[in-house]
């Protein structure tokens, strides 16, 4: 508690320095982030590692020119916040930078149950990576690991604006992971398993992500190659939620002024299919991405961005919004000295089907479990992955398959999506399983 204390005294006084300094506004912030992990293979210690810092920066306005600067935490105010108010006045104007108004500021700060007081130990993270990996070992057909790790770690963000905000929310977060190998000489396949989580209780057994990872890596075993064509497409829920991060990307405020995304011209238009309906709660108690305000001070709000398929909002900051004409809906999110949009606690809700019937009502398919590459161009929408998974014949997984490209478009694939009634929402962006039409699968 006392640490918090300290910290929100610094950025006040930095706040209070740069407008003695001259500034017409600033703001300051430390962002803070600690870890330590453990990893593991083959049953012994590879390595240990920790890291933590606390990093601090102010922000300041001067007319409509902005400059920030980044500091140690021994940094002395007065001479930062000169040397910020001085950058500012040489800067080139920017219309669209500024703080967050004071009537959308947080005026209370909730609890979104966001802190572990667990303190779990190294020998504890070591005995936990080393089960997941023997859980996984014990797979028949696993023939190696590939190793496995836990962790555990602590962040936040420490804020005053000279609008009169100050606040603080900390956050911990846990996690244990295994990869495996089956088989043995050209015929090895490898998968993995892992799970993070908030609350160190909360989080998969170390058992469980064995199993899993070793099941996986067996199931991949001799994979063939499929016919080139069109065919429809199940996206595993590990796969799926890169779809959903695509939407959250093709409505950011910033792509949008930038004209960056496909999406730009389509507010209030159907974007998606209308099984579709997208959802943003930074609120969600002990969610992934759950925050009680932005990193502009601003609560924001759940949001609905696609309902029944039709583009409702955008993901805005203050110079986001600014820009287009639009208030900011508390999706501010510190990088360094910036402030960009971005989504909270994302998620494409789940439809009525469950995966084993979507999966029966295919003749010939695609069940994609692993995608390769960047090639996703938001601008165009152009799609196209290297790909692996299990062919679907008759309503069944048939075989797996391996060294293909699946490929659409962005525009078409949303308007073609289908979701299952799987969603886990343990994720900062998370979907069902998602069944897409009129793939083009690309084999021999």
């Amino acid at each position: 508690m006392s640490d918090e204390k300290n910290l929100l005294e610094r950025v006040t006084a930095l706040v209070e320095a740069a407008k003695k300094a001259g500034a017409d506004a600033a703001d300051a912030v430390v962002m803070r982030g600690h870890s330590r992990g453990v990893s593991v293979r083959l049953g012994k210690v590879e390595g240990t590692e920790s890291s933590e810092g606390d990093h601090m920066s102010l922000r300041v306005f001067v007319g409509r020119r902005v400059a920030s600067v980044s500091a140690s935490m021994s940094s002395d105010p007065a001479s930062l916040a000169e040397r910020a108010v001085a950058m500012a006045k040489v800067s080139p104007e920017d219309p669209h930078q500024g703080l967050a108004d004071p009537d959308r500021l947080a005026r209370e700060i909730a609890d979104l149950d966001l802190v572990d007081s667990a303190e779990v130990s190294a020998e504890r993270l070591k005995e936990d990576a080393l089960a997941a990996e023997e859980a996984a070992l014990a797979v028949p057909g696993v023939t190696n690991s590939a190793g496995a790790g836990a962790g555990v770690g602590s962040g936040g963000l420490v804020l005053a604006t000279s609008h009169g905000f100050v606040g603080q929310y900390s956050t911990t977060r846990f996690s244990r992971s295994v990869s495996v190998i089956a088989g043995e000489g050209t015929k090895m396949e490898r998968d993995y398993d892992y799970s993070t989580r908030l609350h160190y209780a909360d989080l998969d057994s170390p058992e469980k992500i064995g199993r899993t990872a070793g099941e996986r890596a067996v199931k991949r075993l001799n994979p063939r190659r499929v016919k080139t064509g069109v065919f429809p497409a199940v996206y595993d829920p590990r796969v799926a939620r890169g779809i959903a991060g695509h939407i959250a990307a093709a409505i950011n405020g910033a792509a949008v002024a930038r004209k960056t995304t496909f999406l730009r011209d389509m507010m209030g238009k159907q974007v998606a299919s209308a099984a579709i309906t997208v959802t943003d709660d930074p609120f969600r108690r002990r969610g992934q991405n759950s925050r009680p305000f932005d990193g502009e001070g601003v609560a924001g709000e759940r949001l609905v961005p696609v309902e029944k398929g039709v583009l409702k909002c955008w993901f805005l900051s203050t110079s986001a919004g600014h820009e287009l004409g639009l208030p900011t809906n508390g999706r501010g999110v510190r990088a360094a000295s910036s402030v960009n949009p971005s989504s909270t606690n994302f998620a494409i809700e789940p439809g009525e089907s469950s995966p084993e019937d979507m999966i029966a009502s295919i003749k010939s398919g695609f069940y994609v479990t692993e995608l390769f590459g960047h090639g996703v161009d938001l601008i165009t929408g152009d799609y196209s992955r290297g790909a692996s998974g299990f062919w679907i014949e008759n309503g069944a997984i048939a075989y797996p398959v391996s060294e293909i490209t699946i490929a659409s478009n962005l525009k078409e694939m949303f308007l073609r999506l289908v979701p299952a009634n799987d969603l886990d929402r343990n994720y900062g962006t998370a979907a069902p399983t998602l069944l897409i039409e009129g793939m083009t699968i690309a084999g021999e």
